[in-house]
């Protein structure tokens, strides 16, 4: 218990306080939305996935392990995700919005501060958040995507979209820097390491900002088969396939804190603007953002206990 309360006042209370902080300053000052995801996705993300990997001595074997643990996992909780919504007896369009929260998470905004909060002293942590968070993209920008849109997706605008990641870029860059030995100057690391560090204090107000004027109207089967699924089945599959993979240590403790994170935010913006049920689709990310303040902090106990370092 004295852990579990630990990890409530060292990490969940600290990052909600920011949240909330962003949720204030958005309904005093309007603060202009669309800036503020543009420079946290597009600037701040890529600083600390630049750090973080060039920092890491991260082998082949650990990406190896890490790859197809996502691929294993996502794919369960997708199939999962589809056989709830027809056993639930969803029209299309609500399928598709369903699937879309259960099964895209916001490995982004949510779980790369929370990463850096548990491994603030254990980068390689913070690497494995990384690159989930990456397939993460991918896995919205493509499966996502094409859910939404269903046979009028168009594939070569969904390549495009994924091959203009910054984060991508950054990963690619410090990949092959650390590749070559090349020692980046003080001057130009200065500013890199500062950047990164302005990450987790930025995504979270963004998030808080995000969640500002959203309302929950009513409880409905689909929204609570959506939390159910996202924030207590993904995390089970997830331990299932951890186990099966024989995965222990850092690189254990990692992914299965990933998989708890709540609905992505992205999976609301694909409903609105395919007009899939977007006020459930929105729901569905403040609800599991709230409940994710009891139920990540129970995993990221359970992680620490189950998979020691």
């Amino acid at each position: 218990m004295a852990v579990f309360i630990s990890v409530l006042i060292q990490i969940i209370l600290p990052m909600f306080l920011l949240i909330a902080a962003g949720a204030f300053l958005h309904r005093k000052y309007t603060l202009h939305m669309p800036t503020l995801s543009q420079l946290t996705i597009n600037f701040f993300l890529p600083m600390v996935c630049f750090v973080n990997i060039y920092e890491t001595e991260l082998s082949g074997k650990t990406a190896v392990i890490v790859f197809v643990y996502l691929v294993l996992f996502n794919g369960l909780l997708i199939v999962a995700a589809m056989l709830i919504s027809k056993l639930a007896g969803f029209d299309r369009k609500l399928s598709s919005s369903f699937q879309n929260s259960a099964v895209l998470s916001n490995s982004g905004n949510y779980g790369l501060p929370v990463s850096g909060l548990v491994f603030a002293a254990n980068p390689l942590g913070l690497s494995i958040q990384i690159i989930i968070s990456i397939f993460q993209n991918l896995l919205t920008y493509t499966w996502g995507f094409y859910n939404s849109v269903s046979a009028s997706a168009d594939n070569e605008n969904v390549l495009k979209k994924v091959l203009k990641l910054p984060v991508l870029h950054a990963l690619v860059l410090a990949v092959m820097l650390k590749a070559a030995g090349i020692k980046i100057p003080v001057f130009l690391w200065s500013p890199i390491e500062n950047s990164s560090n302005a990450f987790l204090a930025v995504a979270l107000i963004t998030l808080g900002a995000q969640c500002a004027y959203m309302k929950i109207t009513s409880i409905s089967k689909p929204l609570i088969l959506a939390v159910a699924t996202r924030l207590l089945l993904s995390p089970m599959i997830g331990l299932l396939v951890i186990f099966l993979l024989d995965v222990h240590g850092t690189l254990a403790q990692a992914m299965f804190i990933a998989s708890s994170f709540p609905t992505s935010r992205n999976s609301a913006l694909l409903a609105l603007e395919y007009d899939n049920y977007p006020e459930f689709a929105s729901q569905t990310v403040i609800v599991t953002t709230v409940l994710s303040s009891v139920t990540v902090a129970l995993v990221i106990y359970s992680a620490k206990i189950w998979f020691p370092l």
